[in-house]
């Protein structure tokens, strides 16, 4: 088996592709090593996959159409696993075309290779950001989800719409992944968490957006690679139900069991051993405040439902942080 993971040296693709190679499956990864985070990270997780021989890396932006066209006519991938993007929700504030360069253009041309290569199933990343604001919980993939509030979520939704598009088309089987906060080892410095962790162990104080009264579904990155792992064997098929025989399906990957930010804070401060200052500010714009996964459909079809409790998480996490930077 050979798959093609996007995003390689990103925090769920270096992630994923270590356990595709060590389950033996042969995995050729591409990523554009942008500046929007440490790049030495990027490259230091890169570090840790090239001297495995079933791995290969190319650097290649998904917005460059001819060289995409060309990766796809030069390998035959069995599966796809599109885990690049522009990633964060505050940035699309700054930065919009970096959304629709990558997230949107680059998307098209993934799933143009996969179109002509007769790719057997494109898996890829969506966010719990596509709920918006929505007031009902748990989140499930059937409530509407027609008003983001930020670029970042608008794309995502636009991914899931153009991958349906396909599916129905070209008969392309394609799987979109709701993930939620995810959170973890070699994890992505702009997160709130990676944040929390580095003021802290500095003395230094953290800001907590909308005066702490939010909850999100932290989900751990070893349950999220499960769930995408799971999830790959298993292409849609379409589903008679409704009539819509496309084989097109979505799922959410989170917690199942939102917890508070403070608590979250907390836990933190317990691992470390240190209190936290706290600068209490409000809502940022396109921040939501709450997720909460309902994540039955997963269970049902590939019998997981993710359950690492934030204490087992954030322990992993602060003690990986104190090898890497040698706290």
């Amino acid at each position: 088996m050979k798959v093609l993971v996007t995003g390689a040296a990103g925090f769920i693709g270096y992630h994923l592709t270590q356990r595709l190679l060590g389950e033996g499956i042969q995995v050729y990864g591409i990523d554009n090593l942008n500046d929007y985070y440490d790049v030495k990270l990027k490259k230091d997780r890169l570090a840790q996959l090239h001297p495995q021989a079933k791995f290969t890396f190319e650097f290649l932006d998904l917005d460059n159409r001819d060289r995409m066209m060309r990766l796809f006519q030069e390998h035959r991938f069995d599966c796809v696993v599109n885990l690049a993007a522009q990633a964060g929700v505050r940035y699309s504030l700054q930065n919009p075309f970096a959304y629709v360069d990558s997230n949107m253009s680059g998307f098209v041309n993934l799933l143009e290779g996969c179109r002509h290569s007769q790719v057997k199933h494109l898996v890829f990343a969506s966010s719990s950001s596509v709920y918006g604001a929505n007031t009902k919980v748990p989140f499930s993939v059937s409530d509407n989800v027609d008003h983001p509030i930020s670029l970042y979520a608008a794309s995502k939704k636009a991914n899931e719409l153009i991958a349906h598009v396909y599916s129905h088309l070209y008969n392309l089987p394609t799987t979109g992944l709701r993930f939620f906060t995810v959170y973890g080892s070699w994890g992505r410095p702009d997160m709130a968490y990676f944040k929390f962790v580095k003021a802290i162990q500095e003395g230094k104080p953290i800001d907590v957006y909308n005066f702490g009264k939010m909850k999100r579904d932290f989900t751990y990155i070893d349950d999220v690679v499960e769930g995408v792992f799971r999830v790959m064997s298993k292409p849609p098929k379409g589903n008679s139900k409704d009539n819509t025989n496309v084989p097109y399906k979505l799922y959410n990957i989170g917690n199942n069991s939102p917890v508070e930010l403070m608590t979250f804070i907390e836990v933190i401060e317990k691992v470390l051993g240190k209190q936290a200052e706290k600068n209490f500010l409000p809502m940022q714009p396109g921040d939501v405040p709450s997720t909460y996964a309902d994540v039955d459909d997963l269970m049902r079809d590939v019998g997981f439902k993710p359950s690492t409790s934030i204490e087992e998480g954030i322990h992993h996490f602060v003690q990986w942080y104190q090898n890497y930077y040698k706290t």
